[in-house]
C-alpha cells in the first residue's frame, strides 16, 4: 500500500495517530472540516473510536487502509476521525443519535452528518462491501433527495436532544426508601446466583451495583445483599476476565460465565474494581479480596504509570493483530516453562486443556490456546491434592511469576499513554481508599503523586482540561473530569488528614456547579457553558460503563456538605437528585449510582 500522511499526523491522540497514514483524507474534529463540507456541498462521515478497541482495528484494516474504499470515501464525503476518550462529549451526543437510529450502539461508531453537524444515518462496524455500498447510497440520497435527508437529520437531532431531558411521562418521585428499594429489587431479580453478575451475556463489571449493595448491607446488615456482591467479585476473580498472570481485569466478558473476555484493559475498570475488592475486604476481612486489589494496583504501577505519577488510559486488546494473543497459553508452552510436575499442577488449577479452551470469535473453532481461569477455590483444591492451602498458594504464585517473566518477552499490546483527568481521579480515589482501609502507605503515596501530576499538568485556573499527552494538555474538561478528580481528592484528604486536598476538591466542585449546573431542571450537564456547542447538550445520567458523572457529582457534594458543615453543598445535591429522580423511576437498572447518591443523602440528613 502506498504510504500516506493525512491531517491526523499532527495530533497527539494515539488513536488518531493510528490512522495518520490511511489513504482516507481524514480531518480531526476542526472547523475546517465543516467548512470544506459546506463549500463542496458534501455530507460528513464521522468515525469515532479508541486506540485499544478490537473492532476499531478490524474496520481500519478492512476499510480505512483500503485504497479502493478510501477513493470512494474521499470522492463523496468529508471524513472526520474522533478519539472518544479525548472528546467524550462528541461521542455522547452522536452515540445517542446512533441509538435512536438503530436501537444499539458501540465502537467503531460510524455516523453520516450534514455539513452543519446534524446526523441522519448511523451505525457501528461495517463490513467493507456494506460500507462502500452505504457511502454510495448516502451520497446519492444527499444529492437527489436532499429534503428527505434534511427532514431525517432534524428528527434525529430532536430525538437525541430529548434523550438528555427528563422523561415527561415519569413523575418526580420522593427521595425516599421506596426509590432505593426499587433499585435493589431490580438487582435481586436480575442477579445470576449461579455465575455472579447481573443479567445475561455480555457481562460488564457492575460498577453501579456493587457500591450500592455494599452501602445497603452496611445500613441494614441484610446478608443477601453482601452475598450478591461477593459472589460477583468471586466469579470475576476466578474467571478469564481477570488476568491471572499479570493482574488487572479485561474490559468485559462476552459470555455469562466471565470466561471469555474482550481483552482490552481500561484504567477506569481497574480503578473501580480494585476499590470494590478493597471494600469487600473491609467488610469481610477475607484476605483473598485484598490480594486481588493488590494485584490490580501492582499491575497499574508496573504497566500504567507515567514516570511522574499520572496513569495511562488503556492497554490494547490485540498484539500482532490478534485479539488476546498476549494473554493466551498453550499447554505445551506451560509444561515447557514449569516442568512436568509443576506444569501439570498449574494446568489443573487454571483449567488448561491440551486442545485449548479458547475459540476463534468468527469461526467458533478451538485455537489450541487457553484462557487461564479457575473453577474451584484454592483451599478446596488444596484439600483434594493433600496439601495445605498456603503451600499450594506459594507454588501457584511462583509459577505465575515465571509465566509473567516469559510473557513479558512476547510482543506487548499497545498502551494508550494519554492521561485522562477523570480516569486518573478514579484511580486516585481507589488508591487513597485502599491506603486507608488496608493501611498501605504505598497506595496512598501513589495516589498523591497522581494527584500532584494532574494538578500541575491538567488544571487551568479553577477548571480542568481533559487530556495530557507528550507535554500537551488539551480539550475542555467535562463534568466527569471535575467530579471524579474531586472524589479522588476527598479520599486523599480523609486518608492523609490534609485540608489541602479538601480545599482543592471544594474549588473543583464550586467551578463545576457554576459551569455545568442545570439551573432549570437540576442536575448537571456533561459540558460546560463555555464548551464548544454541539447539536445537543448532553446530560449523563445512566451508568455505562462506569458510574454516571451526575451521580459522582451528587455524592461529592453530599460529602463536601458533611466535611465543611456548609448546607449549600447538601442543598445542591438534593436539588440535583430531585431533578434526576424521573430517570431513577424510569430506569432503576441503569441508575444504581444515583440510587446510591440518594441513599447517602438520606443518611446524611440531620
Amino acid at each position: 500500500m502506498t504510504d500516506h500522511a493525512n491531517r491526523l499526523i499532527h495530533e497527539k491522540s494515539p488513536y488518531l495517530l493510528q490512522h495518520a497514514h490511511n489513504p482516507v483524507g481524514w480531518f480531526p474534529w476542526v472547523a475546517e472540516a465543516f467548512e470544506q463540507a459546506r463549500r463542496e456541498d458534501k455530507p460528513i462521515f464521522l468515525s469515532v473510536g479508541y486506540s485499544t478497541c478490537h473492532w476499531c482495528h478490524v474496520m481500519a484494516r478492512e476499510s480505512f487502509e483500503s485504497e479502493e474504499t478510501a477513493r470512494v470515501l474521499n470522492e463523496h464525503m468529508v471524513s472526520i476521525k474522533v478519539d472518544r476518550e479525548e472528546r467524550p462529549d462528541i461521542d455522547m451526543v452522536y452515540m445517542s443519535a446512533v441509538q435512536q437510529l438503530t436501537g444499539h450502539g458501540g465502537w467503531p461508531m460510524s455516523v453520516f452528518l450534514l455539513p452543519d453537524g446534524r446526523p441522519f444515518v448511523g451505525g457501528t462496524y461495517f463490513t467493507p462491501n456494506r460500507f462502500r455500498h452505504a457511502i454510495a447510497q448516502i451520497a446519492s440520497s444527499y444529492r437527489d433527495r436532499r429534503a428527505d435527508v434534511e427532514r431525517a437529520a432534524a428528527e434525529v437531532a430532536a430525538a437525541a436532544q430529548r434523550s438528555f431531558e427528563a422523561p415527561t411521562d415519569a413523575p418526580h418521585p420522593a427521595l425516599d426508601d421506596v426509590l432505593l428499594s426499587r433499585a435493589l429489587d431490580v438487582l435481586r431479580t436480575s442477579f445470576d446466583a449461579a455465575r455472579g453478575g447481573f443479567g445475561a451475556a455480555p457481562k460488564f463489571p457492575p460498577h453501579g451495583a456493587l457500591p450500592l449493595l455494599f452501602h445497603e448491607y452496611r445500613r441494614t446488615q441484610d446478608e443477601e445483599l453482601l452475598a450478591m456482591a461477593t459472589r460477583t467479585l468471586d466469579a470475576m476473580a476466578m474467571g478469564g476476565v481477570r488476568d491471572h498472570v499479570g493482574g488487572g481485569f479485561h474490559r468485559y466478558s462476552s459470555d455469562a460465565e466471565w470466561l471469555v473476555p474482550h481483552f482490552e484493559k481500561m484504567l477506569y475498570d481497574n480503578a473501580l474494581l480494585a476499590m470494590a475488592y478493597v471494600e469487600a475486604y473491609a467488610l469481610t476481612q477475607d484476605a483473598f479480596y485484598r490480594e486481588i486489589a493488590d494485584e490490580i494496583y501492582d499491575w497499574a504501577a508496573r504497566e500504567m504509570t507515567h514516570p511522574e505519577g499520572g496513569f495511562y488510559a488503556a492497554l490494547d486488546a490485540e498484539s500482532e493483530g490478534v485479539e488476546g494473543k498476549y494473554y493466551l497459553w498453550r499447554k505445551a508452552e506451560i509444561l515447557d516453562l514449569l516442568g512436568a510436575d509443576e506444569g501439570e499442577l498449574f494446568c489443573r488449577i487454571y483449567s488448561v486443556e491440551a486442545d485449548g479452551n479458547y475459540a476463534d470469535e468468527v469461526t467458533r473453532r478451538k485455537t489450541g490456546a487457553n484462557i487461564l481461569h479457575t473453577t474451584r477455590e484454592l483451599p478446596e483444591l488444596a484439600a483434594e491434592l493433600g496439601m495445605s492451602a498456603p503451600e499450594l498458594n506459594d507454588r501457584t504464585c511462583q509459577a505465575r511469576a515465571r509465566l509473567l517473566a516469559a510473557r513479558e518477552r512476547r510482543a506487548r499490546p499497545h498502551c494508550d499513554d494519554k492521561i485522562i483527568t477523570a480516569w486518573n481521579g478514579l484511580m486516585i480515589a481507589s488508591l487513597a481508599y485502599a491506603g486507608r482501609q488496608m493501611d498501605e502507605p504505598r497506595h496512598t503515596e501513589a495516589a498523591e503523586r497522581a494527584a500532584e501530576f494532574v494538578h500541575a499538568r491538567l488544571r487551568q485556573d479553577r477548571r480542568l482540561l481533559r487530556r495530557w499527552r507528550d507535554g500537551e494538555a488539551r480539550f475542555d474538561g467535562c463534568l466527569d473530569d471535575h467530579a471524579c478528580l474531586a472524589w479522588g481528592l476527598l479520599e486523599l484528604s480523609e486518608t492523609t488528614g490534609s485540608d489541602e486536598w479538601l480545599e482543592r476538591a471544594r474549588e473543583l466542585m464550586d467551578a463545576a456547579v457554576e459551569d455545568f449546573g442545570d439551573d432549570a431542571e437540576g442536575g448537571f450537564f456533561y459540558t460546560g457553558r463555555r464548551h464548544e456547542p454541539l447539536f445537543a447538550r448532553p446530560k449523563e445520567v445512566f451508568d455505562h460503563p462506569i458510574s454516571s458523572s451526575n451521580a459522582i457529582a451528587a455524592r461529592v457534594l453530599i460529602r463536601l456538605g458533611a466535611l465543611t458543615a456548609e448546607p449549600r453543598y447538601s442543598d445542591l445535591a438534593e436539588r440535583a437528585l430531585r431533578g434526576l429522580s424521573p430517570w431513577m423511576a424510569r430506569a432503576p437498572q441503569a441508575t444504581e449510582s444515583l440510587a446510591l447518591a440518594a441513599a447517602e443523602w438520606l443518611e446524611a440528613r440531620p
